[in-house]
């Protein structure tokens, strides 16, 4: 597993990750997680953009190519999926890669969510009903509930994750991180955001802070000063992500594999 160090005198532990963007076809999944795994890259990061590729069928393909490479799905849309499917999903991929998969949940794209006739009037409140149910469903509960968004009657998993499964909430403005701060086991911040969000974000809560970082770069040396500052400024990790359009995602996962630990 690659660390890249310890921060500060806390000594926290930041590793260092990837992105495989769902603009890239599914067919070339293989060869980057493949790479992945054998570079020493902690995680993969996949998304479920509309309408590109499902992020819970590459990450199953991805955890089943490989033996040791954790898998984030960040993040699944939520208007886009009930709530008992994606529990259902998430803990039928935990009971078979226990501790290797990460789900990360958000609003989705207000537009797209328009186009597919799930847009909602208040995204905040159904995150928020949506995540507590998740977050019950996935501990083994039953749960009845009648929210405004989020309905259930009775409803347990018959196959919950054997042992204590986070559910990471990821967004960009001030209503909806601190919503991921009240109710995520994890925050998850897109590429938009600066290290001062970052900063502030990091400052007000103990679980990890997961930073999507986009460059192409291959210099080593500036990659490195750009990963450092971000894990400065409190990121727990730092997923690195190429723009939609630049080639060789396989070697650019092997480049991030290959980056040497330091201490931010």
């Amino acid at each position: 597993m690659l660390i890249w160090g310890r921060t500060g005198s806390s000594g926290r532990v930041i590793t260092l990750g990837a992105v495989y963007r769902p603009q890239l076809p599914p067919e070339n999944l293989r060869s980057v997680v493949l790479a992945a795994e054998e570079s020493g890259v902690d995680s993969l990061w996949l998304w479920e953009d509309c309408f590109l590729e499902s992020g819970i069928a590459c990450a199953s393909a991805a955890l089943a190519w490989t033996s040791r490479l954790k898998v984030g799905v960040g993040l699944l849309p939520v208007p886009l999926r009930n709530v008992a499917l994606t529990a259902m999903e998430a803990a039928t991929l935990d009971r078979m890669f226990p501790g290797r998969v990460m789900i990360g949940v958000g609003h989705g794209v207000q537009d797209w969510m328009g186009q597919v006739g799930a847009r909602v009037s208040s995204p905040l409140r159904l995150l928020r009903e949506y995540t507590d149910a998740l977050k019950a469903l996935l501990a083994g509960e039953r749960v009845t509930v009648e929210g405004r968004y989020v309905r259930l009657t009775g409803v347990a998993l018959d196959w919950p994750p054997s042992a204590p499964m986070p559910v990471y909430v990821g967004g960009l403005g001030a209503k909806t991180l601190d919503l991921a701060g009240e109710v995520g086991d994890g925050t998850i911040l897109d590429a938009s955001a600066d290290l001062e969000r970052v900063r502030a974000v990091s400052a007000t809560r103990e679980h990890p802070v997961i930073v999507y970082v986009e460059t192409d770069s291959r210099d080593r040396a500036f990659v490195t000063d750009l990963v450092t500052s971000v894990a400065a400024a409190g990121a727990t990790s730092v997923i690195l992500q190429q723009s939609a359009t630049s080639e060789d995602p396989e070697g650019f996962v092997r480049f991030v594999g290959s980056l040497d630990g330091v201490t931010a």
